[in-house]
């Protein structure tokens, strides 16, 4: 059965849409930030966005990059979030958390592509685990825009600046899956609107630990930055800051002690479906942040099967087991609706094989 979020039978509220707060993918990662600067408003100053406040005293981020960081929580006034668009007010307190300045454009490299489909106007690539969607502190080489700027050289978007030609979206660095990428900037902006206005239907494959306790339903929890783990997010019912978040589930399969899930976030969170499955109890398999193990062996799951002697030992996955599965969305151009499947990739395929030979419900 397909779900789309139309199809909201239980009448969870649809969320005010904010040109502040665009809509991100699942598992987009928060801006990552070192250094902690703090100023005081001038008198001078009373009355300006918080945005270009920023701008103005460091000169060296752009204001889409301040824009970001401030949508990340790396920005506070007096101890709260706040919005770009925020005006200031004389002696209030702006804590910067500086973010890092991205490189100029990425170096090609020769790194196979995976494409599901491709025309003049857009691509949808199969990016697998264990690859960073764009350069970051630590992963400057072997990223999926430096591919992209290898097999698509001189016909990627610019509208998100040079470190992330063609990038419409992204996926976590071990979620593997669909992922959109825009060849011009009219194509990227139809795309980037359809995302915000959550025109663009995903579908994710998850395996999890434990059974939901229903066949089906609405995880409606709201999500937040994690107070101490920077790199973690938080179900956050009492921070003002936490955004609303829901994802629709559907049980596909039932194992004993393991799910397969299908998943339809309708808002688009930083490790959204992963806190919210973690949530019910159900968290994703091999999940280092918000499970309870980082890989699984054929042991793990046939256990003292007779037929697993000797190979039991068998790593199957070393990786969260979430994948980008189905993304439907409306041809920029044609105005044709265009559904893009990336099959299960290998790894989560070997766990389910096994999951169906040795954990079968009777």
């Amino acid at each position: 059965m397909e779900y789309r979020p139309e199809d909201n039978e239980n009448n969870v509220p649809e969320q005010e849409d904010s040109r502040d707060e665009p809509i991100l993918d699942e598992d987009e990662d928060p801006v990552t930030a070192e250094e902690v600067s703090v100023l005081t408003v001038a008198e001078a100053e009373s009355g300006w966005r918080l945005d270009l406040y920023l701008t103005s005293h460091f000169p060296q981020y752009s204001r889409m990059l301040v824009r970001r960081a401030i949508q990340s929580g790396c920005v506070t006034i007096d101890g709260r979030g706040g919005k770009p668009a925020y005006r200031l007010k004389p002696e209030q307190s702006v804590t910067f958390r500086l973010p890092e300045i991205p490189r100029e454009a990425p170096k090609p490299e020769n790194i196979p592509l995976e494409i599901l489909y491709e025309d003049p106007f857009l691509a949808v690539v199969n990016k697998p685990a264990d690859m960073v969607v764009h350069p970051s502190r630590g992963h400057w080489s072997g990223t999926l825009v430096g591919a992209l700027a290898y097999h698509f050289a001189g016909t990627l978007s610019t509208v998100r600046g040079p470190a992330r030609p063609g990038i419409v979206h992204r996926l976590d660095r071990d979620t593997s899956g669909a992922i959109l990428i825009a060849k011009d900037d009219v194509t990227h902006a139809n795309l980037a609107a359809q995302f915000e206005t959550r025109k663009i239907h995903k579908e994710y494959f998850a395996l999890s630990q434990g059974s939901p306790a229903l066949d089906r339903d609405w995880i409606d929890q709201p999500i937040g930055f994690h107070p101490k783990q920077r790199e973690k997010m938080v179900i956050s019912r009492n921070d003002p800051q936490a955004k609303p978040s829901q994802t629709f589930y559907e049980t596909a399969e039932r194992f004993r002690g393991f799910s397969a899930i299908r998943a339809y976030p309708q808002t688009g969170r930083t490790h959204q479906i992963r806190l919210h499955l973690a949530h019910i109890g159900c968290p994703v398999l091999c999940d280092r942040l918000y499970g309870h193990q980082a890989e699984i062996s054929l042991r793990d799951i046939a256990g003292n099967h007779a037929d697993a002697n000797g190979t039991d030992s068998e790593i199957l996955l070393g990786r969260q087991a979430l994948h980008a599965h189905r993304l439907t969305f409306e041809h920029p151009e044609s105005g044709k609706t265009l559904e893009v499947t990336a099959p299960i990739p290998a790894d989560m395929a070997a766990v389910l094989n096994a999951l169906r030979k040795y954990r079968t419900l009777v």
